[in-house]
């Protein structure tokens, strides 16, 4: 376990509703959390950053904007959550197409993060992404 992380489970919370430029500031609140959990010197802390922009990237423009951005600590992984304003699931497509814009984010999220899926509640979902604390203190890539 890393020194900056206590032994018990820690949540942040950044409420993004209305919020200009959520994905920038989503990009320093986790910043922030991973240099304060002595998770910001490796590879994947800076790939858990690109997680993080595409999940808010992709709320902004398909998912009626971000509500929040919730990141939770644990021992064994870093859980990130982007909750938006629809119950529509995102739809990934099979393998981005060369010279075509658009269609990478889920792809990349899929490929950087350990695990990632969608939960849905009454008036909107989260769509969350996991990395194993392991990668993000030793810079273990997956």
């Amino acid at each position: 376990m890393s020194a900056g992380l206590p032994s018990r489970r820690q949540r942040r919370r950044l409420a993004l509703v209305g919020v200009p430029g959520a994905v920038a500031r989503g990009r320093d609140f986790t910043r922030r959390a991973l240099r304060d959990w002595g998770w910001d010197k490796t590879e994947t802390s800076e790939d858990t950053l690109l997680v993080v922009s595409e999940l808010l990237t992709n709320a902004s423009l398909h998912a009626n904007g971000c509500h929040e951005l919730v990141l939770i600590a644990e021992e064994t992984a870093l859980h990130i959550e982007v909750h938006d304003g629809t119950t529509t699931p995102p739809v990934r497509r099979p393998v981005p197409q060369r010279g075509i814009p658009g269609g990478r984010g889920l792809y990349i999220v899929e490929r950087l993060s350990d695990r990632w899926g969608t939960h849905t509640y009454e008036t909107g979902k989260a769509v969350w992404a996991e990395i194993e604390a392991s990668r993000l203190e030793h810079g273990i890539n997956a």
